[in-house]
């Protein structure tokens, strides 16, 4: 079988995987969110934090928790990295050192999960597990909860209750992460990934020195970093290790587990706004780029230039044999078109065109499908823009969903489609312009260029994934990438809740015969281009100055 035969397989056995589980995994997440009944570990948890679960809350006051939680869990992470050195389990590591422990700190609870440290020559167990997998389900939980706000903002009309942030919080964590990943988890481990606590090992001697490994609950964070588009890896080499990810079918199971519940939350949106079809829509906008980017991107790395490539099957070049091309590329789109960041191959080993199509892929705003529930929140204020645009062209007031689209909700909508774009190309001007942050590139020209877009990029994208090439450990790229990761991830929530409180005060708009079918292949297509073209203006002059320059002069 060749490698591109093989390639093609896997992606339609994915593809039947992800439909097998699209319908039951929508339907379940749209009764636990309308659901009002407290399961007991769940009413435990709201006496812990004196919430009252049952209580409506508006839109400040949405914001206001998930802010608060999301502070909260900033300074615990951050105290527990600083006293690592005095907690058990510890494995002999140091405490981390502040500007490391604020970006990691940052990087976890920002849904980012952004290394710049070496997993198994830093953390220990304690950390490792009671800190970093636990911001792998919370922060997950949070961009569900928010995706959920919003959907009920179109979903809800006359008033401006958006649900309850603890209630959604708890119930994301304990009835869909948790489950999933306990089965997930069994199934990694049946796969070779380890789950224990062990030591350090020396497993030989080598000239230089001895060879060293240490254990750790390597599958049970393993599957939540996948499933809740984390990306953090027990290991520098994230999935590219064999610890991580040791065999094809544990590749393919990982992409599995990052795209599952980006997609199944398109059902999840039709369920709770009483109309499927629309949902489909939005599944149609993603399955189409998404699709389109991993066939774009098999096509650059197995493409033949010169006898190296030919012999080898493709561009191998930072690719481990045991996942080829195919593996390698459907892994790398899934992770950058979602909010994820793990990696199994070097992005920076990959053909010009290859890296400008991850970089591109975050760049999108990371909607196709996203990450968990950043995702669907992104495609829909996305909408919010396509609807405006058809309506300007036809001259109707724009409507989606049965809400008119004003200027108090396009102002929203544009403020965050700009967010992330000036966080990224401000802080990568920035830091061009400097002096010492350019010491930090492996490479000149063009290639050294992507190594910085690429991290700003990956860091105000909250995707994580890294171009291999920049030493981001360093105080200004620790504290940089740690601002942009934050202002990233909470300045789009504050819009969003803004713009669901918004909606959710609106009367609904009956349908006439001049409203435009957001349900139908046409709404579809003008998404697809609405976001390609939004990006592409914003995006290309500094693609043109990296991969796009790299590749053509490849």
């Amino acid at each position: 079988m060749s490698p591109v035969t093989a390639g093609a397989l896997q992606l339609l056995a994915l593809i039947s995987a992800l439909a097998l589980v699209y319908r039951p995994l929508g339907d379940h997440m749209a009764r636990v969110y309308s659901s009002e009944k407290h399961y007991r570990p769940e009413k435990w948890i709201y006496r812990a934090v004196g919430a009252d679960p049952s209580a409506q809350m508006r839109w400040p006051a949405y914001l206001r928790a998930v802010l608060a939680f999301s502070a909260v869990s900033v300074l615990f992470l951050y105290a527990l990295q600083r006293l690592q050195g005095i907690l058990p389990g510890s494995l002999g590591f140091v405490s981390i050192d502040p500007d490391q422990a604020f970006n990691t700190a940052a990087s976890f609870v920002a849904n980012t999960n952004w290394q710049s440290y070496y997993g198994e020559q830093a953390m220990g167990h304690v950390v490792q597990t009671g800190g970093l997998a636990v911001q792998n389900f919370v922060s997950a939980a949070v961009g569900m909860a928010v995706a959920v706000a919003l959907v009920r903002g179109f979903s809800r009309s006359r008033t401006g209750e958006l649900g309850n942030f603890w209630a959604d919080l708890v119930r994301g964590t304990v009835r869909v992460l948790l489950p999933i990943s306990v089965v997930g988890a069994v199934v990694l481990v049946a796969c070779g990934v380890i789950q224990n606590f062990s030591g350090i090992h020396e497993v030989g001697q080598f000239k230089g020195g001895a060879q060293q490994w240490n254990g750790g609950a390597v599958a049970s964070q393993e599957v939540i970093k996948e499933l809740g588009t984390n990306g953090g890896g027990y290991f520098n080499a994230n999935s590219a290790h064999p610890f991580e990810n040791p065999t094809p079918f544990s590749n393919l199971f990982e992409i599995f587990l990052i795209l599952l519940i980006p997609f199944a939350l398109t059902r999840t949106f039709g369920r709770m706004t009483g109309n499927l079809r629309q949902g489909y829509a939005l599944l149609a906008t993603t399955a189409t780029i998404w699709i389109g980017f991993t066939a774009l991107m098999m096509w650059t790395e197995f493409a033949h230039h010169g006898p190296a490539l030919e012999l080898a099957g493709g561009a191998m070049e930072g690719k481990e044999a045991r996942f080829g091309i195919g593996g390698s590329s459907i892994f790398a789109v899934a992770t950058t078109l979602t909010s994820t960041g793990a990696v199994n191959s070097f992005h920076s080993s990959y053909t010009g065109f290859g890296g400008g199509i991850t970089m591109l892929g975050m760049q999108l705003g990371e909607i196709a499908p996203g990450g968990v529930g950043s995702g669907l929140y992104g495609m829909l204020v996305t909408a919010v823009i396509a609807v405006f645009i058809a309506g300007l062209m036809v001259g109707r007031t724009p409507e989606y969903l049965g809400r008119k689209i004003g200027v108090r909700q396009i102002k929203l909508a544009a403020c965050y489609i700009l967010v992330t774009p000036a966080l990224v190309l401000g802080f990568t001007a920035v830091a061009l312009a400097l002096p010492t942050p350019a010491d930090s590139m492996t490479n000149n020209g063009a290639h050294g260029f992507s190594e910085i877009l690429y991290a700003y990029t990956s860091g105000a994208n909250n995707n994580g994934s890294a171009f291999a090439g920049l030493d981001a450990d360093t105080q200004w790229f620790n504290t940089t990438i740690g601002i942009a990761m934050l202002l990233g991830r909470f300045l789009p929530i504050v819009f969003v809740l803004a713009l669901a409180g918004s909606l959710a005060e609106q009367r609904p708009v009956p349908d006439t015969a001049g409203t435009l079918r957001t349900d139908k292949p046409l709404f579809a297509g003008l998404l697809v281009g609405t976001i390609l073209v939004l990006t592409g203006l914003t995006y290309f002059p500094a693609l043109a100055l990296g991969p796009l320059a790299e590749g053509l002069a490849s």
